[in-house]
């Protein structure tokens, strides 16, 4: 037997010998009784989840009443201050009110700075202060360690009962907000479950707590986390540990930034330039196509390599037609000049909607056109949905696709023109210069004669 083997098994067996030998107590549980809207428990726990193909960790937020057993979840990508506030928020509005008595809690960073003595007494964060004095919320913190985690045991067997029964086997999504969505479904079907042997279902047992909750604050709370970095020569600001980009006008500058759970703002003053979905894995960072085209277009030799251009093309932002029509233009104006052109169909998308240009740049590639302006006009041909029978030649579709119909731009804007109602000139006032240029003519000769 290893020494460590030894140690557990007399670290396990010993409190056991002396409660046997009557030397120490024997441990206890003292059953509780909750009154209807006066108490609830928090929790955070870790939760695996196949988001877009990839097995990553995240955290499941918990608050559950404790007379009724009604419980609100939130996945979050990570466990920080600004996932722990707005999960409080997200609950509170979804059980319409604030319990009265107090909410019991770990000892969470999010909210503790500093555990001081071996009592409850705990030095708050300023911003964990200022949110639950907005919501008025009187906190409980339980004992550090395993012995206070038996102080809030209702929120901790719903963490383990909602792992078992809603992560096993484990999801697969493609973003944190479609999994919340099940999420809610999940909640509601266990608020017509009925715990233990209960008589009534958590749903019916809340219907009776909900009225005695403490009305919701009319104002709005801040969750997000403020930060004030600079825009460096990559067009890109950094947030705690990862990297996003900003549009590449805003090169140099220091802009405003606001941290959320799930994504973050960015603005230039007080206008929005940039909203990312914020990253999960440590050291990353996420760049938006969109922001890096003004300097693209004056260098589309380095569109190819682009690291935007992959990311799009792994979100789906960036298709195939985007890829087949590409190919087809830099064969008919070389490298430079057709990833320009493409350059400018991409910043179309400011003005239509992706859809509608995928949709332009596929009718453009049936029909051999080849330039942004084609594209433009099939996308706002596809963005007005109009029934007007199409002007132009029609094109030859490969076998399974639908004849594809190009309309230049000249004839475009004729069939738009308003119909002309000015009558025709008349030219018989010229034919009295004929008569005349004719007689003339006639004298001439004779006096030739």
């Amino acid at each position: 037997m290893s020494y460590q083997v030894a140690r557990r098994y007399l670290s396990d067996g010993k409190p056991e010998a002396l409660a046997a030998s009557g030397k120490a107590p024997v441990e206890a549980f003292v059953p509780q009784t909750h009154l209807p809207g006066h108490e609830a428990e928090i929790g955070f726990g870790g939760v695996t989840v196949r988001l877009a193909g990839e097995p990553v960790t995240c955290y499941l937020f918990s608050l559950r009443l404790s007379y009724s057993g009604k419980a609100v979840h939130r996945v979050f990508a990570s466990c920080g201050q600004e996932a722990f506030f707005e999960g409080h928020m997200l609950a509170l509005r979804t059980l319409g009110g604030v319990p009265r008595s107090k909410i019991r809690y770990d000892n969470l960073k999010s909210a503790v700075a500093q555990v001081v003595g071996l009592n409850r007494a705990r030095a708050e964060s300023d911003r964990w202060i200022a949110f639950r004095s907005h919501f008025n919320i009187e906190s409980f913190y339980c004992r550090p360690g395993i012995e206070g985690a038996h102080e809030k045991g209702g929120v901790e067997g719903m963490i383990d009962y909602f792992r078992r029964n809603h992560f096993t086997p484990v999801p697969q999504v493609d973003s944190l907000a479609e999994l919340n969505e099940m999420v809610d479904q999940w909640d509601l079907h266990d608020g017509r479950c009925r715990i233990g042997s209960r008589p009534r279902t958590v749903d019916e047992y809340f219907a009776v707590e909900q009225r005695l909750l403490m009305p919701l604050p009319e104002e709005p709370f801040e969750t997000g986390r403020l930060f004030t970095p600079r825009a460096d020569r990559y067009s890109q600001i950094a947030a705690r540990t990862n990297r996003y980009s900003v549009p590449t006008r805003l090169i140099g500058k220091r802009l405003r930034v606001v941290l959320h759970a799930s994504h973050l703002v960015v603005y230039d003053r007080n206008v929005e330039v940039a909203r990312h979905e914020r990253l999960i894995a440590k050291g990353s960072c996420r760049l938006d196509l969109d922001h890096y085209l003004e300097a693209l277009i004056r260098k589309p030799d380095a569109f190819p390599g682009a690291t935007a251009l992959e990311q799009a093309r792994s979100a789906g932002k960036f298709t195939p037609t985007h890829d087949a029509w590409w190919a087809q233009a830099r064969k008919a104006h070389g490298e430079r000049d057709g990833s320009r052109a493409l350059i400018e169909v991409l910043l179309l998308n400011r003005h239509l909607a992706h859809e509608r240009v995928v949709a332009g740049l596929a009718t453009a590639l049936r029909a051999g056109a080849l330039t942004a302006d084609a594209v433009a006009l099939e996308a706002r041909k596809a963005a007005q949905a109009e029934n007007e029978p199409a002007i132009g030649a029609s094109v030859p579709a490969l076998p399974g696709q639908t004849p594809a119909t190009v309309t230049s731009l000249h004839e475009w804007r004729l069939a738009h023109l308003p119909p002309d109602t000015t009558p025709l000139p008349s030219v018989a006032p010229y034919d009295q210069l004929l008569r005349r240029h004719t007689s003339g003519s006639d004298h001439r000769e004779g006096e030739a004669q």
